[in-house]
């Protein structure tokens, strides 16, 4: 099957109950991509279609190594289409069903970096809406990029009573708001990245119920259990961080997940009982990715872009180093310059008689 004349559709990368995601060729750049296709229902949805080409727009004018590139979306053969980045690997979700509890350092390693794409996101002015361990796909290497901005805003037009479980929501991951119904904000993100950092760190989700109603209910009124009663090895400044992110109130956590990633990142770089990964070298208290080789990690030749504080703006390139190679004399220049001082000063004299030889 080939989509809108150029998108050709190879393998299924998996299923849900919004759209299937196929690995395709795009025949015109001769590249591998990921095409998710939204269920024919949606596609026929007027004013969804017109949400979803808004949404789509903007989720492709994010450009961070941390966030799945969109390329392009369309409308063929019925269904709803969106074109983006091919990352091999797999998601979170799956990783954490296959390993149950990370360490410390593989869970700040990895949420680090999805602070690091969300935050970006946050600062141009797009709240995902539907953070979850499934939405974020790791490559062999180490690296997490966030998946499906955009889609979540544009599902989240849907009038209440039209939408199903599986459309409406991640009920393990949303927030207290979102479960009470309300408009999600960059805090919504923030709360259901602690959700993550949770179930990553103790093997289970802070709340689970048979049902969404019992799961909203929980989120919005149970406290959670400390992770630090479940894996006592979390490490006490990082069990109160989650507590934090968990709170009821939005104004009671962080307001961002530029914020939330910087709190991680210090602490990862400052206790010295955390034995750090090979992708993150640490050069004036800020990380930098590596790239991985046959015969090693190696620190990548390009400028590595660093995480800042939530007061500074953007991601910007690492210094570049300066230049120790000494520099050759100029003696050409050192010449001209002592002849012009030397005429300079030489007629200093000469006015000095002139005004001598008039004065009356």
């Amino acid at each position: 099957m080939i989509l809108n004349d150029r998108y050709q559709l190879e393998q299924t990368l998996g299923t849900g109950g919004m759209a299937l995601v196929y690995k395709a060729k795009d025949l015109m750049l001769e590249r591998s991509v990921a095409v998710k296709v939204l269920r024919e229902d949606l596609s026929t949805d007027m004013s969804f279609r017109e949400r979803f080409r808004q949404e789509a727009r903007a989720a492709a004018n994010l450009s961070h190594p941390n966030i799945v590139t969109v390329h392009d979306f369309g409308l063929d053969q019925g269904h709803l289409f969106i074109v983006m980045e091919y990352v091999p690997g797999t998601d979170l979700k799956t990783r954490i069903r296959e390993k149950g509890r990370f360490s410390v350092e593989e869970t700040l390693e990895l949420m680090i970096q999805a602070c690091q794409g969300v935050g970006y996101a946050h600062r141009a002015g797009l709240v995902h809406c539907d953070i979850k361990p499934h939405n974020m796909l790791v490559s062999p290497d180490g690296r997490l990029k966030v998946t499906d901005f955009g889609i979540a805003r544009a599902l989240a037009s849907i009038s209440p009573e039209e939408r199903s479980e599986v459309v409406w929501g991640s009920p393990h991951y949303f927030s207290p708001e979102q479960a009470a119904g309300l408009p999600p904000s960059p805090a919504s993100d923030v709360y259901s990245l602690g959700v993550i950092l949770y179930e990553m760190l103790t093997g289970q989700l802070p709340f689970n119920a048979g049902d969404a109603e019992e799961l909203a209910r929980m989120h919005r009124e149970v406290q959670p259990i400390p992770p630090r009663a479940i894996n006592p090895a979390i490490p006490l400044q990082l069990d109160e961080i989650i507590l934090k992110v968990l709170s009821k109130e939005p104004s009671a956590r962080y307001r961002t997940a530029d914020q939330l990633g910087h709190l991680l990142l210090g602490l990862y770089e400052s206790d010295p009982s955390l034995k750090k990964s090979n992708f993150f070298l640490h050069e004036g208290g800020r990380a930098a990715p590596v790239i991985s080789t046959s015969g090693g990690a190696v620190p990548s030749t390009q400028p590595a872009a660093v995480f800042l504080p939530d007061d500074e703006e953007g991601y910007y390139a690492a210094p570049e180093e300066e230049d120790e190679t000494p520099r050759k004399i100029d003696w050409g220049t050192w010449l001209l310059g002592l002849l012009a001082f030397a005429s300079l000063f030489g007629l200093i004299p000469f006015w000095l008689y002139v005004y001598m030889n008039l004065r009356p």
